[in-house]
């Protein structure tokens, strides 16, 4: 069998490969480029972060890692009600006074990156951290060159609703110092240095991933957010450890499907895919108006589940298998027929897979001297009002799209998928597989096509998609934002592996943004 890993960064993918080259499997290529990513893409994802890793072994087993950032031991429920004023209008988080819960040492949860990285190697993996964090490492030390996707995020408009890259990335003199010459954005192709980050990587090489939560890494992080008032303690660090769980699965036209369930977004992608099954989207093709419409249709329909019934389990009950019952799609399809973060995907030789998604949500714009690393703002996500299920509270996670996902056939793995992109990823998700499935399309189509998304208000839909089709929903009620962009960097960046059943695959890596890489053996 063939070994492939995709990803958008092509020089993180190309670490991954090598330990493929090397005799490593799936889950030391996926934590190896996940190190890497971590360098050479700071504001999207590192070990600041958070995420969660599906992995199915050639014996069959499948389970996903979780190690989303929690809310330190500081929160209270109530403590930003007063400071609430809107929902983004992008479903994404919450519009706070002060930006408190966006950027800054109060915005940002317990991270996890480190324990989940490490604890997959030490189920799965068969090399030593030391080994998978090398080529992060060497990426360290020769410092960050500016791509165009890491410099359009620092310029691009990013709406009323968040804080815009220029002011993120120097939120605190420390990220200023190291990402700005005093204010001043480096240019595409530049080579930021940050030595900093390389002596954090020399010291988890050196020391094991432990002490990122027990050791030196832990006494700077746990003093650092100390003196800013920040919520996390050394305790919340000591304490943190990733969660083992089953994935989420559910079918679709007959094949199997695996996703990581609560609180990130595979019942999501389940709901949407139930309710489109109910119709037979091949018969429209893509694009057209009956098929926008459905989608529009489906990803309104199950967008809205996920705020009422979605949270983290660990605190709220989440009916995960009433929620992905065909019925109540059927039901939600009969109601309506009158009138609405980074990615690597890898399969090796053996049949291992991994969909890993890992994040910086936003970024916080938070650097601790001397570590070089920027932190999330996953506690944006959190509902500042109390009483509901995804409001604050000490050691919980929040709601995320992320979903990293496998489809199977006849039990033989198929698809393996997944997107880096906020509340765009499981929408994403969705249209390529429907776009593999229904339509037919190879991954490079699949990923390439145009795209829309829909979160309650105002459909988005790129340039590409035709003017007809603008119209066609238009006439249908819906109102139409047409974006700029061809290939648009605002919809999630989704990356696929398919599998046919001689055993050959075909990889792709979303155009949007950096373009990605899809590499096999």
């Amino acid at each position: 069998m063939e070994a492939m890993i995709v990803c958008p960064q092509p020089e993180a993918a190309e670490a991954g490969l090598e330990v493929l080259r090397g005799g490593g499997n799936a889950v030391d290529a996926a934590v190896t480029a996940a190190l890497v990513q971590g360098v050479i893409d700071p504001m999207m994802c590192g070990i600041g972060g958070s995420g969660a890793m599906l992995v199915h072994t050639a014996d069959g087993r499948d389970e996903v890692i979780e190690f989303y950032a929690r809310a330190g031991s500081g929160v209270r429920e109530d403590q930003w009600e007063r400071l609430f004023l809107r929902e983004a209008a992008d479903r994404y988080g919450y519009v706070l006074e002060g930006w408190v819960n966006d950027c800054g040492h109060l915005s940002v949860g317990v991270p996890g990156t480190v324990a989940g990285l490490a604890e997959a190697l030490r189920r799965h993996g068969t090399i030593g951290w030391a080994e998978a964090l090398g080529p992060g490492l060497e990426a360290a030390r020769r410092g960050l060159r500016v791509t165009g996707t890491v410099y359009e995020y620092w310029v691009g408009d990013h709406g009323p609703d968040m804080v815009d890259g220029r002011r993120r990335i120097q939120w605190t003199p420390e990220a200023r110092r190291i990402y700005t010459r005093d204010g001043e954005l480096y240019r595409p192709g530049e080579v930021i240095p940050n030595p900093d980050l390389a002596r954090t990587y020399e010291r988890l090489a050196e020391a094991g991933p432990e002490d990122f939560y027990r050791g030196e890494i832990a006494a700077a992080i746990a003093a650092d957010f100390r003196a800013a008032n920040g919520s996390i303690t050394a305790a919340d660090l000591a304490g943190y450890r990733p969660r083992l769980t089953a994935p989420v699965a559910g079918t679709y036209r007959g094949r199997r499907l695996l996703a990581a369930g609560p609180p990130a977004g595979g019942v999501t992608l389940l709901q949407m895919l139930n309710y489109l099954e109910g119709h037979d989207l091949s018969r429209w093709g893509w694009p057209s108006p009956e098929a926008a419409q459905l989608l529009i249709e489906a990803m309104d329909w199950a967008m809205g589940e996920r705020e009422r019934h979605l949270a983290d389990p660990a605190f709220v009950p989440v009916p995960v298998e009433t929620l992905i019952a065909k019925e109540r799609a059927a039901a939600a399809r009969s109601a309506r027929e009158a009138p609405t973060t980074t990615h690597v995907c890898v399969l090796d030789a053996s049949g291992n897979a991994v969909s890993l998604t890992h994040t910086l949500g936003a970024c916080s714009g938070v650097v601790t001297p001397g570590l070089g690393f920027l932190y999330n703002n996953y506690l944006n996500g959190f509902d500042p009002r109390p009483g509901r299920p995804n409001s604050l509270a000490p050691g919980k996670t929040r709601i995320t799209m992320m979903t990293p996902g496998m489809v199977f056939e006849r039990d033989r793995l198929s698809i393996v998928i997944g997107a880096p992109g906020g509340t765009r990823i499981v929408t994403g998700v969705l249209q390529v597989l429907v776009n593999l499935i229904d339509h037919g399309m190879s991954p490079v189509e699949a990923v390439s096509a145009p795209r829309l998304d829909f979160q309650g208000e105002t459909v988005q839909a790129e340039l590409r998609l035709p003017a007809w089709i603008v119209r066609g929903l238009e006439d249908r009620g819906y109102r139409v934002h047409r974006r700029p962009w061809s290939y648009d960097a605002y919809f999630a960046r989704v990356q696929v592996i398919q599998v046919a059943e001689d055993g050959s695959l075909r990889g792709a890596s979303d155009p949007r943004g950096d373009g990605g890489i899809a590499l096999a053996l």
